[in-house]
Order: structure tokens, then sequence, then C-alpha cells
């Protein structure tokens, strides 16, 4: 979900023209670099060597919005598959009740 909402608000950003902001770490107002899988949340080279990232498995950015992306079309290539048997269903019994 904090994927999705980062990627939507530097979307819409690019779609008005607008420069867009590199996200920065709250606590050291470092680039946010590195994709903590376990909290599922972006965090600075710092933030990686405390003691609540430490054993964390981490991704670079690029890697880990490759990885969702991919994942993101696959649920969504299954849904558009849903959605068209839910309409081929929908025209069977349209018809039938014609």
């Amino acid at each position: 979900a904090r994927v999705l909402e980062i990627a939507k608000r530097l979307s819409l950003q690019a779609a008005r023209g607008e420069a867009v902001e590199e996200e920065g770490c709250e606590r050291h107002r470092e680039p946010l670099k590195v994709f903590c899988k376990d909290d599922e949340a972006f965090i600075c080279v710092i933030c990686r060597e405390s003691r609540a990232h430490r054993s964390h498995t981490m991704l670079p950015v690029q890697d880990a919005v490759q990885e969702y992306k991919g994942q993101i079309q696959a649920h969504l290539q299954a849904l558009k598959e849903d959605r068209d048997k839910l309409l081929g269903l929908r025209e069977v019994e349209m018809r039938r009740s014609w």
C-alpha cells in the first residue's frame, strides 16, 4: 500500500509537470535508498543499520519497485480475466431473460 501511495503521488506530480521530489527520511534527512521487506517501508541507509532494521530483509529501491510492479501486474491480469468471465456470464443471463 505504501509503495502504491508513493507511486501514485510521483505519477501525479510527473503528469502535472511538477518537479518530482525525492522523499527523505524524517529522522535523518537522508534519501530513501533501501526498502525493508519486513516493515514494507522505504528507509535510509542510516536506518538500515539501526537495531530496528538490522536483521530485516532489504532490497535496493529499484529492485523493490520492479518486484512489486510485477506482482501488481499479475494481480491486475487476474482481475481482468475475472471481469471478462463475469461480463460473459452477465451477457448470457441477459439473453436468457429476453
